[in-house]
């Protein structure tokens, strides 16, 4: 991206901002609450449009939402399905995809529940699946992990290694300083003048 600016009224929330990620890397976006992470992140996903600026995306988009994007009447199977079907997949070749990525990490696929009587963890386990249910070659994962617990959100960053290694580019908001190491680059943004920064981590 180039030069990209958003506001909302007099505030300005993106000012000029330039980002480029490379395929087989990942970069781990930080930064203070209001910073804008999360609007950059829609912005990249083409879910909203950007005041100025050039955004290009050179691959297929995964986007995990910070908020899981789910519908509360429906069961995995059934999210898993229709998302699947939008990607062009029929419903055995989603089904099984899917529940490939559930089980690494460690969704109990024997639920059947819909999904507003699941736990905060399990919801955002299959809210992390969809976004990777088509194999997308570009990932940006607004802090994906929310209710993981220790096991599962070093799990998380392993699979961020085999990304990484098959090519893909990924791009991780996060508040969680622990693991920064795992990742290619670290950008902050910096609220008090709507910029990012970025230092080497690796």
């Amino acid at each position: 991206m180039s030069k990209v600016t958003k506001r909302y009224g007099a505030t300005t929330i993106l000012d000029r901002v330039d980002l480029v990620v490379h395929g087989g890397e990942v970069v781990a976006l930080t930064g203070e609450n209001g910073a804008g992470k999360s609007t950059l992140m829609r912005i990249c996903a083409g879910l909203l449009r950007a005041d100025d600026g050039d955004v290009t995306v050179g691959g297929r988009i995964g986007y995990c939402p910070q908020i899981p994007g789910l519908f509360e009447l429906l069961t995995a199977d059934d999210h898993l399905v229709m998302f699947g079907r939008g990607a062009g997949m029929s419903r055995g070749e989603a089904l099984a995809r899917g529940h490939e990525i559930l089980a690494e990490f460690g969704y109990p696929l024997e639920e059947r529940r819909v999904t507003r009587d699941l736990s905060g963890g399990t919801r955002q386990k299959l809210n992390l699946a969809i976004a990777l249910l088509a194999d997308p070659t570009v990932l940006l994962l607004d802090e994906p992990y929310q209710g993981f617990d220790r096991g599962t959100y070093v799990n998380f960053w392993d699979h961020c290694d085999r990304w990484r290694d098959e090519g893909k580019a990924v791009v991780v908001v996060t508040h969680m300083l622990a693991e920064l190491s795992r990742a290619d680059r670290v950008v902050e943004m910096v609220t008090h003048s709507s910029r990012v920064e970025g230092a080497e981590a690796r």
